[in-house]
């Protein structure tokens, strides 16, 4: 299961890695893809509606999951390349110990906030209470998407990226039966939806689980290192709270945006609900080279090769842009046939294709700031990836849409732009971030 991952050709380690991390993402963000597709070839507006707006709740959630477990890949990550297993072994049992606290307290708190959150969302009436049905059950099975992601960041942590990618394929699959079997065979819209959706999680954790009692990963997980270690869980919460409170922020910022289409109609909340499933599939790239930089930099700077992490980051910038120049290429030319695989309404295509049409543009700028955050993130330095991203989200991401959304009403283009100028924003903190703090990466690489 471990992997060195600080030696070899540095472009063939970043694909080697990057791949399996890319097809994880996919497999995972098919998850929400294929609800909201099966349900809208059963049900209306309002079911897919309730669906996306649920979903992307559970996005948000997932997302800070993530970036909070980023802690335990890059501690995981340093000790490893460092050759400190017993350090790496107690990051494991302390990562267990936290998110299983945390998940329990979070599914609680959410089963009491479901319909605050349906209204805070300005969720139209006609699909409220499909959502508040959806939420409550995902929010029920949160300890498995928990322990999912936990499981995965572990993996990554010690060089293994392509044991998450065969957990997630086996729940994606199984996924995609329970949906046309729930909402097609027994047409329960989205409560289907939801079931389908914990229960593949629940399965993941279970395989995923078999699979780390078999294998031998060389490291000694005693009882002791499940006990919580004050210095150990301030490292991991160090690291990855910052990055889990940037990933909530961006998710907030986007279901900002989603209120403000909700607010336009049910045809708008659809077509933006539609063009967020699609983005997450085409951002899959910028979000897989955002985790494996931060994990294969995590691994050379505990080996003490700094330039080797710097040169992973420019690899990465330049795989990341080259794809994000193909998705604005192809969504240009196909805006409405892919908008039309998921409803047939003819209004919601016209309104999707507009907003995707300027939306896709972010595909290239996010790419580079993501491949920077996962760069400061190895070194510890996740405020500094924290910072740029809120000063984009307040100063440009949020208000921009919210002007656009005024000023345009017919046409959802500009909103759709808003997204790419706040990008555009945060490449430029972040370029500043890189020349001007040397001195603090440095002191970061002597301390690590």
């Amino acid at each position: 299961m471990e992997k060195n991952l600080t030696t070899g050709n540095v472009l063939q380690t970043i694909v080697s890695f990057s791949l399996p991390f890319f097809m994880s993402y996919f497999l995972q963000t098919l998850y929400g893809m294929a609800d909201l597709f099966i349900i809208g070839q059963y049900n209306g507006v309002d079911s897919t509606t309730a669906v996306s707006i649920g979903s992307q709740v559970m996005h948000m959630l997932t997302v800070m999951i993530v970036g909070l477990a980023m802690g335990s890949t890059i501690m995981i990550g340093r000790a490893i390349g460092a050759r400190r297993k017993e350090e790496a072994a107690a990051a494991i049992g302390n990562t267990v110990t936290l998110f299983a606290i945390l998940s329990t307290v979070s599914t609680v708190c959410l089963l009491l906030l479901v319909r605050h959150i349906v209204s805070i969302m300005s969720t139209p009436a006609a699909a409220a209470s499909g959502t508040a049905a959806y939420l409550r059950i995902c929010f029920l099975g949160l300890p498995f998407i928990t322990a999912y992601n936990i499981i995965s960041s572990i993996f990554r942590g010690m060089g293994d990226s392509k044991s998450p990618m065969y957990f997630v394929a086996i729940a994606c699959t199984a996924n995609i039966l329970l949906d046309y079997l729930l909402i097609g065979g027994l047409r329960m819209g989205p409560v289907g939806a939801a079931l389908g959706t914990v229960l593949s999680q629940a399965l993941s954790v279970l395989i995923s689980l078999s699979v780390i009692l078999r294998q031998k990963h060389g490291l000694a997980l005693q009882k002791a290192y499940f006990y919580p270690d004050k210095q150990m869980m301030a490292s991991l919460l160090k690291i990855g709270f910052p990055i889990a409170f940037q990933d909530g922020l961006i998710q907030i910022a986007f279901l900002v945006i989603t209120v403000i289409a909700n607010q336009r109609g049910l045809n708008d909340a659809a077509a933006v609900g539609i063009v967020e499933k699609i983005i997450g599939i085409l951002f899959l790239a910028p979000s897989s080279m955002l985790s494996s930089v931060s994990a294969l930099s995590a691994q050379n700077i505990g080996a003490g090769k700094p330039a080797r992490a710097k040169q992973t980051l420019w690899y990465a910038i330049l795989i990341t842009t080259a794809f994000g120049v193909c998705s604005v290429t192809a969504m240009q030319l196909a805006a409405e046939p892919v908008i039309a695989w998921f409803t047939r309404d003819s209004e919601v295509i016209r309104l999707g294709a507009q907003y995707m049409r300027g939306y896709v543009w972010d595909c290239i700028l996010a790419g580079v700031h993501f491949c920077f955050s996962g760069y400061f993130c190895a070194y510890g330095l996740s405020m500094a990836s924290f910072a740029h991203n809120f000063i984009a989200i307040v100063c440009a991401r949020i208000p921009l849409a919210y002007l656009a959304s005024k000023y345009y009403t017919d046409t959802l283009f500009p909103m759709g732009l808003a997204t790419t100028t706040g990008s555009g924003l945060s490449i430029l903190i972040c370029i500043v971030i890189f020349l001007q703090i040397p001195k603090r990466l440095q002191t970061a690489e002597d301390t690590a």
